[in-house]
């Protein structure tokens, strides 16, 4: 039986029909009429000589604004829809369906990354793949860009991971989808945001900027409810105009952060947000910072390291700017092989969470976890460490821990069985840790990275120990061949 949420992990390049029919700004209305009667198409694209878009044709502005009102010869600008919504290939089918609802729209122009028309998503073939119970869903995490509309975006989230988790989707995907849906969080609350600083007399943004998210977020790796890791990375401007250009940003990092909070993704406890200068800075600003951390090497800047390497950017119209800054961080590490071992031995206590004979170490400080195991500090998180510090000696550029270790594989860093021990074991330990997270919030209980081993079974306790042996593993590679010497 097809699964009633796989919805939720297609892409619109997948469904969308071949690119409609296209005809110059001033055809006449008769000749593209014509044009979609010969293809067989319910729409026509009109563009300018540069192939930019400018507007769609359809058969509802035929039979509305063209049969029998205006002569033939009226050139195809006067009666064509200008406003066009149109939608991204790589984007999630789920949000071309909310879009389309909400907009009572049948055709969705479909681009390519040069903002080139490669095709068009119609509703039918859209809705043909949702099931009727997910459409309700789909509405709900597509709601409209208020305040109160992405709390409730933030609310269905979990019952969403939760369906998604027991109609057998791997964790890692579901994973994808909540960083998908918070990052989409993120580019409308900074649409918000700029257009309510434009409503007060702030103006237009000063100068151009990319919106970044790190840590789990720019890897694609959420689980239920992060808080924000964010920052600005804003083009070089001249030093004179600092007070102007920062305390515009300033303000808008400010009510970002702040609504962002309120939506539903929680402050930093560590302030690694926006608001602080540290993580709002010029490209030139965080080259030279980079560079600092680099020579510097103490304890804060390889924490501070740690949290920005996975960033990535979730807004901005220059996507040249977080281009050249993960080339720095490519560059940069691929020839200091101090620095990585120098971040590998910050993070040499983040031990697997198994004893000498097997068993699981659990939690024995802290009487509300005691016995249980932090499968986030005892396993993920070394896995994440090793794929990162690998990736980073070896010049892969990727974020995401499963992408890393495919890349890793490629490069002859890690053998086929490496590999594949790795990705199960990742896939394991997250779908658990899911489960637990959509547990804990069904119950009211405080949402963790703890998990009480008497709550498995035999097989999913072994599976568990071989996963966890598998990251041993790999921490003694990481430490082999980055500290030098082995356990």
């Amino acid at each position: 039986m097809r699964s009633q949420t796989a919805i939720f992990s297609k892409l619109v390049c997948g469904f969308m029909r071949d690119r409609p029919p296209t005809v110059l700004s001033g055809t006449t209305c008769a000749e593209a009429i014509q044009q979609m009667s010969g293809d067989h198409a319910s729409s026509v694209i009109v563009t300018d000589v540069n192939g930019r878009l400018l507007g769609l044709l359809t058969e509802q502005d035929v039979t509305r604004r063209i049969a029998f009102q205006i002569p033939p010869e009226t050139p195809v600008d006067q009666v064509m829809t200008r406003r066009v919504l149109t939608i991204s290939a790589g984007e999630y089918l789920y949000n071309a369906i909310g879009r389309m609802r909400r907009y009572n729209l049948r055709h969705l122009p479909v681009l390519n990354e040069d903002r080139a028309v490669i095709g068009i998503l119609d509703m039918y073939d859209a809705l043909s793949e949702a099931s009727a119970q997910m459409v309700q869903q789909i509405d709900l995490i597509t709601h409209e860009g208020t305040l109160e509309g992405l709390q409730k975006v933030k609310t269905a989230q979990v019952e969403l991971a939760a369906e998604l988790l027991d109609d057998g989707l791997p964790a890692p995907e579901i994973q994808a989808l909540l960083t998908h849906i918070n990052n989409d969080i993120y580019r409308r609350v900074t649409d918000m945001c700029i257009a309510s600083l434009a409503t007060e007399g702030w103006g237009k943004p000063p100068a151009d900027f990319s919106v970044i998210v790190m840590g789990s977020g720019g890897r694609g790796e959420n689980f239920i409810g992060p808080d924000q890791d964010n920052g600005f990375i804003i083009e070089d401007y001249p030093d004179e105009e600092h007070s102007r250009i920062d305390g515009y940003f300033m303000e808008l990092a400010s009510r970002l952060v702040a609504t962002l909070d309120t939506v539903g993704l929680p402050l930093c406890r560590g302030y690694c947000m926006a608001i602080n200068p540290m993580w709002r800075k010029t490209l030139s600003q965080w080259f030279r910072q980079l560079d600092g951390w680099g020579r510097k090497r103490n304890r804060i800047a390889l924490q501070l390291s740690d949290i920005f390497f996975d960033f990535q950017p979730v807004w901005g119209h220059n996507p040249d700017l977080a281009r050249r800054l993960r080339s720095h961080v490519t560059a940069m590490l691929h020839k200091d092989r101090a620095f990585l071992r120098a971040m590998y031995d910050e993070t040499s206590d983040h031990n697997v969470g198994l004893g000498l004979f097997g068993g699981f170490v659990t939690e024995k400080e802290d009487p509300y976890y005691r016995g249980q195991i932090n499968l986030k500090h005892h396993a993920l998180l070394p896995l994440i460490e090793g794929a990162r510090l690998f990736s980073l000696r070896e010049g892969v550029e990727q974020t995401g821990t499963l992408a890393r270790i495919d890349a890793l594989h490629s490069l002859g860093i890690f053998d086929a069985t490496e590999r594949e021990d790795l990705k199960g074991s990742f896939v394991q330990i997250t779908n658990l840790l899911l489960g637990q997270q959509i547990a804990d919030f069904r119950t009211g209980r405080k949402i963790t990275y703890f998990l009480h081993p008497d709550s498995l079974s035999k097989r999913a306790k072994e599976h568990l120990a071989d996963a966890m042996k598998a990251i041993d593993r790999l921490r003694d590679r990481v430490r082999a061949e980055l500290a030098g010497h082995r356990a």
